[in-house]
Order: C-alpha cells, then structure tokens, then sequence
C-alpha cells in the first residue's frame, strides 16, 4: 500500500474505499480517526499522506498530472468553515481549526512535499500566514496562489488558495506564473443556468443534474461534493510544481 488516507466522515471513507478498490486513487489505507488522534508512527512507511482526504480528488488529480503514485507527497485540504463566509466567523478559535495538529504531523515527519488547499478570501488571510511562518520555522520553502475555478474553465468563480511546501526552498524559485499555466487549460463548454429551491440561480456543468429528493444517499454524497476541490485546478496546480521541481 502506498498511500495513506485520513478522513473522518465515514460515508466519504467508504467512498475511498471504493475508489481504491475500483483503482480510480492510488492503493492504500482509509483511517477514519480524527486527526487529533493520529500520531506519527502511524504514518511510517506511506509513500503518499491524504489529510481530510474527502473522496480522494488530491490523488485523483496526482495522478492526471503525471505525479506517481509512489512519488512521496502530502496533501491536506484543512476545514475552510472556520474562515469562510459560510461558517461562524470563529476563525482560529474553531474547534475545526485543525492547522495545528496537520502541522505537527509534518513537523514530525518532515515529508519532502506538501500541497494545500483553502479559501481564498480576507478572512482566510491570516490562515495562510500562519502556514507560512509555521513551515517556514521548519525550513520549508512555501509558495501560495489564489485563483478561481473559472481560470481553469470552470462554469463557476469558487476562488480557492492552493499552497505548495517544499523541503528544499532553491527549487521554488523562477515558478511560472500560474496564469501561464492555466491559459492551456481547455474550457467547459459553457455553463448552464440551474435554479435551485431557494430561488437562486446557480451555473453547472453542462449534463450534470441536481441531486433528486429521495435519492440514495442524497445528504452524503452532498457533503461529499460539496468538500470536494476542483479536480481541474488541483491538477493545473500539481503540474505547476512539478515544473518548479
């Protein structure tokens, strides 16, 4: 097994579990204890490390970007609830603020490469301050960029922070700009205009439909989806890295 991955919903965990089973993620682990719990003994051994790994679209978009499964890597998309507009506006006083404990796994066991992901919005400012010194203090070289998902194509704004920590800091250096990366992004055919119960419009993929009342599962895979990032522009970031590697 390669790949170890944390996340504490069980009906995303069962997901992963199907996803590995199917072959769509890389092999591995599912373990469902809090982070909090974690130590990092247990990590030992893992090529690749998935923290609040949802349904497993960190590796999905390794892996579309030419990054092996057995090339060592983190990923971690921390809650956003905490900092976003969307949450209680609790900020680091959030029980969901869980920075801390992913930081004192890397701090513990020092992986080569760590890739991030989270709100991009004033409030989530000081958030990606904190990674920044706290890595930093380690010795990592930490490079962040916001951008929204209709950079990449995406029928939709969802502006997102996606960050990059890297043991040795030389070889972040002369990144291209991302801007350059994503123009060779092929767009989504448009989007298409769906209203919701609320009265509100909101654009979709085109053939993609609204999760009917009464469907199997509707409350889990729309907590599912609903956590999930852009597979796209995870991708488009993977492979910016890469080329600054």
């Amino acid at each position: 097994m390669t790949a170890y991955y944390n996340e504490i919903e069980p009906y995303a965990a069962q997901w992963l579990r199907n996803l590995i089973a199917a072959g769509h993620i890389a092999p591995g682990d599912v373990d469902e204890r809090d982070i909090r719990d974690v130590r990092p003994d247990d990590l030992r051994g893992y090529q690749q490390c998935h923290f609040f790994a949802g349904v497993g679209v960190w590796s999905h978009s390794l892996r579309r970007a030419g990054w092996g499964d057995d090339r060592p890597v983190w990923t971690g998309s921390c809650p956003c609830q905490p900092f976003s507009q969307a949450g209680a506006g609790l900020a680091f006083a959030d029980e969901r603020h869980l920075w801390p404990h992913f930081f004192h796994l890397i701090s513990e066991c020092r992986p080569a490469v760590v890739l991030g992901e989270q709100v991009a919005s004033k409030d989530a400012d000081p958030w990606i301050d904190l990674v920044q010194t706290d890595l930093e203090g380690l010795g990592y070289g930490v490079g962040a960029v916001p951008f929204p998902a209709a950079g990449i194509g995406a029928p939709n704004i969802r502006d997102r922070l996606y960050w990059v920590a890297h043991a040795d800091d030389a070889r972040l250096e002369g990144r291209q700009p991302l801007r350059e990366r994503t123009s060779e992004c092929s767009p989504w055919a448009g989007g298409v205009a769906v209203r919701g119960r609320d009265g509100r419009e909101r654009l979709i993929e085109p053939g993609i439909q609204p999760l009917a009342h009464g469907s199997p599962a509707r409350v889990g895979r729309l907590r599912a989806y609903g956590n999930a990032i852009n597979a796209e522009a995870a991708r488009v970031w993977i492979e910016t890295v890469m080329e600054s590697l």
